[in-house]
């Protein structure tokens, strides 16, 4: 088996691993809580994105990781990290459920990044080093709870609520 496929594979039991903990464990918790207090786990969870950070250390990675892969994956994710820091400090207002919807397609949008420019650079799974449990493991989570973060938002929204509890 190829490289790229024990990756893809990871990737994929990742996520439907992630996906039956998510059902069955963490949107249950969430569910019936009011917005804020259902946001709050979500976004101190994501606040550790800083992790990322480490695909721009040699030694960690492959010193022949692309920086074309590096660079925008360790950034990425530590703008979100910042975003989720943010959100938690600004939350119940309003400019926090802002930068909430900022911090989730921000982060959406850079795992999704982060796969096309992988692909694009043609990137050997083994280049990452120890840090291949991120997108493994930890991606996989990541893209989940970014999808609870966005049901949860767009649920408060269509309720007429505008995304704020009081």
């Amino acid at each position: 088996m190829t490289q790229q496929a024990i990756f893809g594979i990871s990737v994929l039991f990742g996520l439907l691993s992630w996906g039956i903990v998510a059902k069955q464990y963490i949107w249950p918790a969430l569910r019936d809580r009011p917005l804020v207090d259902a946001l709050r786990p979500l976004l101190v969870f994501h606040s550790f994105r800083y992790i990322g950070l480490t695909f721009l250390m040699p030694g960690v990675v492959s010193s022949d990781l692309p920086i074309a892969f590096a660079g925008p994956a360790a950034y990425g994710d530590f703008i979100t990290a910042l975003l989720a820091v943010i959100a938690l400090f600004l939350l119940p207002g309003v400019l926090g459920i802002v930068v909430t919807w900022a911090f989730t397609i921000v982060g959406s949008l850079d795992l999704i990044n982060a796969f096309i420019a992988g692909n694009r650079v043609g990137l050997v799974p083994g280049q990452q080093g120890p840090m291949y449990f991120v997108p493994t493991v930890l991606v996989p989570l990541l893209l989940i709870t970014h999808g609870l973060v966005f049901r949860l938002l767009l649920r408060r929204a269509r309720s007429g609520r505008g995304g704020v509890v009081s």
